[in-house]
């Protein structure tokens, strides 16, 4: 079974390593318990107007130079906490912005760790050498209390198969949500359905949406619904409608932002605890047209969920639930085209093996199919996939990672048939990467592993992280690959 003379492909590590910076901070709202709020607005309504300018202006010198909008930031946070101020006082726009800066904290998005990168190539491909190829990279950035969200990098690869990443600015920035973006009435239906929250209640509450309403219409729909109705009502669905709502969301950046400058943090309640392995592709609907999507992992603190995020620009993002029997654990990965009129979809649902699903609708996923379990001894522990499958004239091209002995996670590639991606028709038998005595030493030992990989010129380039502290970069030649690969017999059922 496990024989040394196998050939293997030659990789080879780029010296480029993605190194957490704890110098990139995003600010976020700092309210602790309630009944504290009032005595700290109460001390700064109870400054002079002069120790008021004197304290805001070297709050400013601090923290001015660290962000982009503090004011703004200020004043949203003073927002968020003015309901505490009696009515009869009259704050000036000094002490709004004092009271803001209060309840406001940076946090370190990167601080802990920068890792499980993905790539895709860049929406703008315009004013490139010819053999160029521009990308985008996302990676998981985790701080203070591990909480993960999702960054950005971008960068070139050259015709010569070199790599120049993109420089990092300084500052960071979280998106706006937009609440002016319209919810499907026929689709939130289908998922209240799947989740087993379509009831006379919730019924009643739709009877009175139209087909396209946005979050503020939704809200105010259910605040009449519950003045007006005289019979008893299910609170449980209501929760259920605005806790679906939470999760279906849309964020946006500001358009002349550097990408680099984006994080997606956790904003909703199933993702308080963190944001994990986005794996984004780029799909390629039927009309030719092209969506990025990404799969990530929302975490709460004790329970996960799959999510999808979607984005034609990396500027506007829509946040969605995926739904279903078969869309639960971590490790899901889109195929970038539909297969035989249906979306497809790599997944671990039992946290052990591989499997494929297939789905007439992007959000609902009821189907797994058992693809591939552990043969080899550097995946006996368990495996998944390492990103979303790459076509290539062979195959679908996976990029799996194996769980062996002492935790130690090994990357490998297995190839799957074209028109029937249930078959594994290739494999291969040793690692593609197995971490080195570099690598091997971080938060978590003795891991390498990859969210998504492309292929450019016949290279596949590989972005991956050394044990969930840092990134870098592996490439290996296509073909050199494929002829390292054995042949798999079709599985007999």
């Amino acid at each position: 079974m496990y024989d040394k003379t196998i050939k293997k492909p030659l990789v080879k590590r780029n010296r480029i390593k993605i190194i957490r910076n704890s110098s990139r901070v995003i600010t976020r709202a700092h309210v602790t318990d309630i009944a504290r709020i009032p005595k700290i607005i109460g001390r700064v309504m109870n400054l002079t107007e002069e120790n008021a300018d004197d304290l805001l202006h070297r709050i400013n010198h601090h923290f001015v130079g660290r962000h982009k909008n503090i004011e703004d930031i200020f004043k949203r946070n003073f927002r968020n906490v003015s309901q505490y101020i009696p009515q009869e006082l009259t704050v000036s726009p000094t002490k709004e912005l004092l009271i803001g800066a209060f309840f406001t904290m940076e946090y370190s998005v990167e601080s802990a760790a920068l890792f499980n990168p993905s790539i895709v190539p860049h929406p703008n491909q315009e004013g490139l050498p010819e053999g160029s190829i521009r990308f985008v990279m996302s990676l998981r950035a985790t701080g203070e209390g591990h909480i993960s969200s999702i960054v950005f990098r971008s960068g070139t690869i050259k015709a010569d198969q070199t790599f120049l990443i993109n420089p990092v600015s300084e500052f960071v920035d979280t998106p706006r949500i937009r609440h002016d973006q319209s919810y499907d009435r026929h689709l939130f239906q289908l998922k209240l359905e799947a989740m087993n929250a379509w009831c006379e209640t919730s019924i009643k509450i739709f009877e009175n949406l139209q087909n396209s309403f946005t979050f503020e219409e939704l809200k105010n729909t259910i605040i009449a619904f519950q003045l007006n109705t005289e019979e008893a009502f299910d609170k449980e669905a209501i929760k259920n409608i605005y806790w679906l709502a939470d999760s279906n969301y849309f964020i946006k950046f500001e358009p002349n932002h550097d990408i680099s400058e984006h994080v997606i943090f956790p904003l909703s309640a199933n993702e308080s605890r963190g944001i994990e392995d986005a794996r984004f592709v780029k799909f390629f609907d039927d009309n030719g047209t092209s969506t990025y999507y990404a799969t990530y992992t929302a975490y709460n603190g004790v329970c996960i969920l799959p999510q999808l995020l979607e984005t034609k620009d990396f500027i506007n993002f829509d946040i969605i639930t995926l739904n279903g029997k078969a869309a639960q654990n971590k490790g899901m990965a889109l195929f970038p085209r539909k297969i035989n009129g249906k979306y497809a979809m790599l997944s671990r649902v039992d946290g052990e093996n591989n499997y494929i699903m297939f789905s007439d609708h992007l959000h609902f996923w009821d189907e797994a199919i058992l693809l591939q379990e552990p043969t080899m001894p550097w995946e006996f522990f368990q495996i998944g996939n390492c990103g979303s499958p790459i076509e290539i004239n062979e195959g679908w091209l996976v990029l799996t990672h194996g769980v062996g002995a002492m935790r130690q996670y090994f990357i490998g590639a297995i190839l799957l048939d074209l028109e029937d991606p249930t078959k594994i028709i290739a494999r291969l038998e040793e690692p593609l990467l197995t971490p080195n005595e570099e690598e091997r030493e971080g938060y978590v030992p003795n891991v390498v592993y990859s969210c998504g990989a492309l292929i450019h010129n016949n290279i596949l380039v590989v972005p991956y992280a050394m044990s969930d502290i840092t990134s870098g970069i592996a490439t290996v030649n296509v073909s050199d690959l494929i002829s390292c690969m054995k042949p798999v017999a079709e599985r007999k059922n």
